[in-house]
């Protein structure tokens, strides 16, 4: 046990990985039919070090040439080309870092320079020795400072190009593996060669376990801490066996039908138990073999690759159970029946078991050194399994889309945000089936790595898709406890931004899955960082964070100062609505317009650089945007001129209302029956537009009333007269008039003139004085006039059934008629033409 101990060693295990790394690299090296290429890709114990935080261009330049050598002919291994990717990679760094040295000095020259102008052109008179001299000392300053940056920016492109070159390379020769064709499983000279690698593992593994366990050393230590090890794997067997169960339970228990958010989630964290209890009850299993020394270093091997095995079917099978619940009927991620979702989580369950045995057979073949044909009669059989399960899934998943999908939606048009979803999951599930149909087809013709890095990229991307699904209902619960249970809160923006975010930041996993390098996400990374340069002028992210950061500050400033101005500040003033709307609408024009300004300024982008494109925008905001800035300037007017302001009552285009809202482009008027119109503001400059409230509420009201024939007209005007004055929204300076108009032809025509205290109560007035003027005629006796009618009858006879000459009309020209039909008399007051049968009713 004091040696098991000792390799054990953590310091020991290290020195054994670098020696071995060490040989594989020598065997690779010697393997090669161009040593001396080879050997120049080998670092020295001096380049083996980290690059030095300043550029160290001699060595740079030994590194460049052999690395420049391997790239040109290309005989290295993929693994060679990788370690030679990092060192450049840190060499870039380098340079990147070093383009940033004198900057504080570089930009002083520059600014003092700039202080004393340009020099002189040819014919203009010249300047003072002192300044010129200055000048010169300057830029040979200036050029001193920007050699080494210079050469940094230079060693930076080439160290840029040849990482490139590296991952052309590589990703050639993982094409040409991907189209490599090699042996067949379906050919029956192949099946042996499977048969006996499998025996030949299994036989390996017992005669360890055996012979360690018939070593008489091993023997007496084992029996000596036998009750421990016993312990260990039966509480390990318990766990592994039972702990899902258990878990499962404490759910139900946690989690009822129909549960609070809170209670969902502890359930969420609760059902993590049957992911790490099971994987324990494996670890202690594992470490009771380690304590009774039936471990050699094979065995401990293959037990590293059980764990991985037997953990990725735990979480596969946890997502298979929380993507198709037993229960949480309300919060299902699919809709689906209690029979389907059954299915779901023992389809679920064999896809663990495919990529587990995947995984499992891939890692036994590498550790045993199978062979080509091996590994594809052991693998084609789990790749039908798996062909099989995914065509299940993605039948699942084709009849959740039909029970969402809704009667009475037709799906030839446009879909909304569920038609969306359901078409991208009918699209995931053809997927399913062609990968499928395909992977096992490749694999049958021989194109081995072509189907299994198409099958095991798409099971591990479903799996991440239900992942992430979980998570998005994870944080829906958590957005809906922290709104107190709000119903409907899950549905609210923030959670489907959170999901949003989580599915961007799964991006790289996705990309990993395919077949991405780190490499290649790291050079992503890198150029996302470097940013996009149009001409002179450079955007990486940094500038557009500090862009956003101290414009959000400003924006918010100009809010505080608006909110101070419009609730504190300008109403102890004198200063109307109208004029305080619009001060407060200016500073925050003005302060939006500062803080874009400082946030340019801060993110240090030079303006002048955009000059050109500043100037094409301009034509197109000529030509294009003309009505949009039109509207602007004449909002601008508006608040400044204040024509009309906020509260007053307009009219435009025969529209009445009151202005509620100037804002950049357009009017907001809420008219009289509560609807909001909106005017471009152009229309208002250019416009007519009549402001009954501009300066003083106070307006004229006309009423017109008419009297019959025959009425003493000077009476009437008392009446009239005493109303107006009794009401008490008119003004008695000057007093209301009234105004014998004219005689019409049906009445005497009067008007009453009166100047109301607030012209906005114009319609209450109005309505008042009709009032008062029906209820004192009445009382007085004066008749209205009617609207007075003459009747012509063209043929009056055929009213009476009259003959002319003693015959009938219609018996002149041999009973044929000239008139009209005769209709049965009726009264003339009789319009519905039931003979006044029906007056009395009405």
């Amino acid at each position: 046990m004091d040696a098991g101990r000792a390799a054990l060693d953590p310091g020991r295990v290290r020195g054994m990985m670098a020696l071995l790394r060490g040989l594989l690299l020598a065997l690779t090296l010697a393997m090669l039919p161009v040593s001396a290429a080879m050997v120049s890709l080998a670092p020295t114990p001096a380049e083996a070090q980290q690059p030095p935080a300043a550029p160290d261009y001699d060595r740079w330049d030994t590194i460049a040439q052999r690395a420049t050598s391997a790239i040109e002919n290309q005989r290295a291994s993929t693994s060679a080309f990788e370690d030679l990717r990092d060192q450049l990679a840190e060499w870039r760094s380098v340079f990147a870092n070093a383009q940033g040295l004198n900057s504080n000095a570089i930009a002083t020259l520059e600014a003092q320079l700039k202080a004393l102008g340009p020099a002189p052109a040819d014919g203009e008179a010249t300047e003072a020795p002192e300044i010129a001299s200055q000048r010169k000392a300057l830029r040979d300053q200036l050029a001193e400072l920007r050699a080494p940056v210079k050469q940094a920016e230079l060693a930076y492109s080439k160290a840029d190009e040849m990482i490139k070159s590296v991952d052309r390379i590589i990703r050639d020769r993982m094409s040409e593996e991907l189209l490599e064709r090699g042996p067949s499983p379906l050919n029956p000279a192949h099946w042996m060669a499977g048969v006996n690698a499998v025996a030949n593992t299994f036989n390996k593994v017992r005669s360890e376990i055996a012979d360690g366990a018939g070593s008489v050393s091993q023997r007496g230590d084992l029996m000596s801490k036998l009750p421990l090890a016993l312990l260990l794997a039966a509480l390990g067997l318990v766990l592994l066996v039972r702990g899902r169960f258990w878990a499962e339970l404490l759910v139900r228990i946690v989690r009822p039908k129909s549960a609070t958010s809170g209670r969902w989630i502890v359930g969420f964290l609760i059902s993590l138990g049957e992911v790490i209890f099971p994987f324990v009850g494996l670890l202690m299993i594992i470490k009771a073999f380690d304590v009774g020394g039936l471990v050699s270093s094979q065995n401990s091997d293959l037990l590293k690759v059980l764990q991985t095995t037997v953990l990725i079917f735990l979480v596969t099978r946890w997502t298979a159970m929380r993507s198709f619940p037993r229960q949480d009927e309300d919060r299902l991620p699919l809709a689906l029946e209690p029979e389907d979702r059954r299915a779901g989580r023992f389809y679920g369950g064999s896809l663990g078991v495919v990529m587990a045995a995947i995984h499992l057979i891939h890692n036994v073949a590498n550790i045993n050194g199978w062979t080509i044909e091996a590994r594809v009669v052991v693998v084609f059989p789990v790749m039908l399994l798996a062909a099989f399960v995914l065509i299940r899934l993605a039948r699942l998943l084709d009849r959740h889309t039909h029970a969402t999908t809704e009667p009475e939606e037709d799906e030839s048009d446009e879909p909304g945000t569920n038609g969306y979803r359901k078409q991208l999951v009918r699209l995931l599930s053809k997927l399913l089936v062609l990968v499928a149909v395909v992977a096992p087809t490749l694999a049958a013709i021989g194109y081995y790595k072509a189907a299994i890095n198409l099958l095991t990229p798409s099971i591990l991307s479903l799996i991440l898709m239900a992942v992430l699904m979980i998570l998005q209902g994870v944080i829906r619960e958590l957005y809906t406890l922290a709104a107190r249970e709000r119903e409907g809160a899950g549905e609210d923006l923030v959670p489907m931004l959170a999901g949003f975010v989580m599915v961007l930041l799964s991006l790289p996993l996705f990309a990993l899955i395919w077949g991405a390098r780190v490499a290649d996400l790291s050079e992503l990374w890198v150029n996302f960082r470097r940013g996009i340069t149009v001409g002179d002028l450079t955007l990486s992210p940094t500038i557009f964070l500090t862009l956003a950061i101290v414009f959000a500050i400003g924006f918010l400033v100009t809010r505080v100062i608006q909110g101070t101005l419009k609730n504190s500040l300008l109403p102890k003033t004198r200063i109307d609505t109208g004029g305080r709307d619009a001060i407060v609408s200016g500073v925050g024009y003005i302060g939006i317009f500062l803080a874009a300004l400082i946030a340019v300024t801060s993110a240090g982008i030079d303006l002048s650089s955009l000059a050109i494109v500043a100037g094409a925008l301009s034509v197109g905001i000529g030509f294009g945007l003309q009505n949009i800035v039109s509207n602007f300037v004449s909002g601008i007017i508006l608040l400044i001129e204040r024509p009309i302001s906020q509260g007053d009552w307009i009219e435009v285009n025969g529209q009445h209302g009151t202005v509620r809202e100037i804002s950049v482009r357009s009017t907001r008027i809420e008219t009289f029956d509560r609807s909001d119109l909106i005017i471009p503001n152009a229309d208002l400059v250019s416009g007519t537009v009549t402001n009954y409230t501009k300066g003083s509420t106070v307006g004229r009201l006309v009423i017109k009333v008419g009297v019959a024939y025959g009425t003493d007209t000077r009476w009437v005007e008392g009446i009239l007269r005493e109303i107006a004055r009794a009401h008490p929204m008119v003004l008695m300076n000057p007093e209301p008039s009234i105004i014998f108009s004219g005689i019409g032809t049906e009445s005497f025509d009067f008007q009453v003139r009166l100047i109301l205290r607030d012209i906005n109560f114009v319609m209450n007035v109005t309505s008042d004085i009709n009032h008062e003027i029906a209820e004192r005629f009445a009382k007085e006796g004066i008749e209205m006039p009617y609207q007075q009618r003459d009747i012509w009858l063209r043929n009056p006879e055929t009213l009476t059934g009259a003959t002319r000459g003693g015959r009938r009309a219609d018996e002149k020209d041999g009973g044929q008629d000239d008139a009209p039909p005769v209709y049965p008399p009726q009264r003339m007051d009789d319009a519905d033409g039931d003979g006044g049968a029906g007056d009395a009713d009405r």
